[in-house]
């Protein structure tokens, strides 16, 4: 099989909804990041601020990253989904974005949405990553 699926034990598990947080092209060698929340393993949201969120929702994107047997300087592209305006809140997320990231800078994208998976959800995180070559 080429495609491996990822579903981390630490990260909310999707698979009653047919899911997975995760996963990896083996023959292509990318990595496929569901968008990634600030919930916990119960599907509770946790953290109140969107930087608060954005921080938690990089831990899961950690946790799944680490499944695939990479991490953030694999990261190719980011897709950051905020509620409301965008520049309304980016500044508040950036510090975590720059920290976790470092000098990796993947390419970015971000989106102004009206909602995400539950009311209390601010923000939500989706990556494209590669692992590395087979040797």
């Amino acid at each position: 099989m080429t495609i491996r699926q990822l579903n981390p034990r630490d990260v909310y598990d999707g698979a009653a909804y047919g899911i997975s947080q995760g996963v990896v092209d083996e023959r292509s060698g990318h990595v496929f990041v569901s968008g990634q929340v600030a919930w916990d393993v119960n599907g509770r949201v946790s953290g109140q601020t969107y930087g608060e969120q954005t921080t938690l929702a990089l831990k899961n994107l950690s946790a799944v990253l680490a499944s695939a047997g990479c991490g953030a300087a694999d990261v190719l592209s980011v897709r950051v989904y905020m509620r409301g305006e965008m520049a309304d809140h980016i500044q508040e997320c950036l510090p975590a974005l720059a920290s976790f990231f470092g000098p990796t800078r993947p390419a970015l994208t971000g989106i102004g949405v009206a909602s995400l998976a539950t009311p209390d959800t601010l923000v939500e995180i989706e990556a494209v990553a590669r692992v590395a070559a087979a040797s």
